[in-house]
């Protein structure tokens, strides 16, 4: 997609209806979950409208053709991360596909005393699984610091792979900065300590070409609702040498291909994970999002995140008592911030009073909390219909706030 000048949106608001409607509206929370585009829309409506029925289990037309939508699916979303369709299995979002390793992985393949290594810059949904692993089996968890800006600390991370942990879980970019991680580095580092590397790509994703071959990483999580998609459905990428030594995650129709009371014959490659009916209309209407987010394109995405987030920590401090929060080497679309005398929740209140919609809290990143003495932020997140007059809006109201408190 050819960009405008810098700051213009890179898709006009009109393709996403909710925007449409509400031209006064300006929404800086895609990072909890992106607008959805006509496309999407449209594409899960005709579903339900036009070619619903369940899959693999019908022999007449209506179900084979929304079986093979929904293979079309797997396919599309395999090619979108450079991976084969024998290696992505369809989840309801990212928090699903981390606990599904920690079940499936760790607790058939982890032993008592064996080590994970998270960071500080996790969301909750890649703490707390390996937390409840841990109890489970009894293993060990430590977090990769990071420096005062919001960086992985690649020393100290290289002084905890030589401790010998068997996987490595960690964010390709936080949630609440924005940093994003030396992933090749830090996956090349884990490996050559002997450990699987699993990475939360979430809010990557829909900023960073994703290429499972290049990172080398042995498990990687994305979620449709970010990537401008239906909410309910994500997928796990997991290399097929190492899926094939899985057990399964949940139990039922499916993901089988036998069963007698006595015993059960599991299904191979990523069915054996997909216990149910799955999630067949958003897994279609998730395939129809990434060819809207590959239509736009990278390094469009990529200026745009850049442009905005210039501008924003250009306008930003014209407020007085407004701090923001690190200042990693490299992020995505997300800038977090504080301001003296308000707390992020009355941030977010009065900003959404005018139409300004953003983040408030900790979002769900404590640890990286505690790491900058803070209980919150207000955190801002750009997407490709955002403009530097969003921007401006913010801005605008944050001084009417700043000036009711004088």
């Amino acid at each position: 997609m050819q960009a405008g000048k810098a700051g213009d949106a890179l898709v006009p608001r009109a393709r996403f209806p909710l925007l449409r409607d509400a031209p006064d509206l300006v929404y800086l929370d895609s990072a909890s979950s992106a607008q959805k585009p006509d496309v999407v829309i449209d594409r899960l409506v005709n579903f339900y409208r036009h070619e619903y029925a369940n899959i693999h289990r019908g022999l007449y037309p209506l179900s084979e053709e929304a079986s093979d939508a929904y293979d079309k699916a797997r396919a599309r979303v395999a090619r979108f991360l450079g991976a084969t369709r024998n290696e992505i299995i369809f989840t309801r979002n990212a928090t699903e596909a981390i606990n599904l390793v920690a079940h499936a992985y760790g607790d058939s393949q982890l032993r008592p005393g064996d080590l994970i290594l998270t960071s500080l810059l996790e969301h909750h949904a890649n703490i707390v699984p390996w937390q409840l692993l841990k109890e489970r089996r009894r293993l060990r968890l430590a977090a990769i610091p990071i420096d005062s800006a919001g960086n992985i600390d690649l020393a100290r991370y290289e002084m905890l792979l030589a401790r010998e942990p068997k996987l490595v879980a960690i964010t390709a970019a936080a949630n609440t900065i924005g940093t994003v991680t030396p992933l090749p580095k830090m996956i090349a580092m884990a490996h050559a300590a002997g450990a699987l590397v699993l990475v939360d790509a979430a809010q990557a994703a829909p900023h960073l070409p994703i290429d499972v071959r290049s990172l080398d990483c042995d498990f990687l999580a994305i979620t449709g609702h970010k990537l401008y998609g239906p909410d309910g459905i994500g997928a796990l990428f997991v290399k097929e040498a190492i899926m094939d030594d899985l057990p399964p995650f949940l139990g039922g129709g499916g993901m089988i291909r036998s069963v007698t009371i006595e015993h059960t014959e599991f299904a191979h490659g990523p069915r054996r994970f997909e216990a149910g009916t799955p999630a067949i209309g958003p897994a279609i209407a998730f395939a129809s999002a990434l060819d809207f987010i590959e239509e736009i394109g990278f390094p469009a995405l990529a200026g745009h995140d850049a442009a905005l987030a210039t501008y924003a920590a250009e306008r930003l401090p014209e407020i007085s008592g407004l701090n923001i929060i690190g200042a990693p080497k490299e992020r995505i679309g997300i800038m977090s911030f504080t301001m003296d005398g308000l707390h992020p929740h009355d941030i977010g209140t009065l900003l959404g009073e005018s139409g300004v919609c953003l983040r408030a809290g900790h979002h769900c990143a404590q640890p990286l909390m505690d790491h900058f003495g803070i209980t919150g932020t207000a955190r801002i997140s750009f997407a490709a219909h955002n403009t530097t007059q969003d921007i401006d809006r913010l801005v605008d109201s944050l001084a009417r706030v700043r000036q009711m408190l004088r």
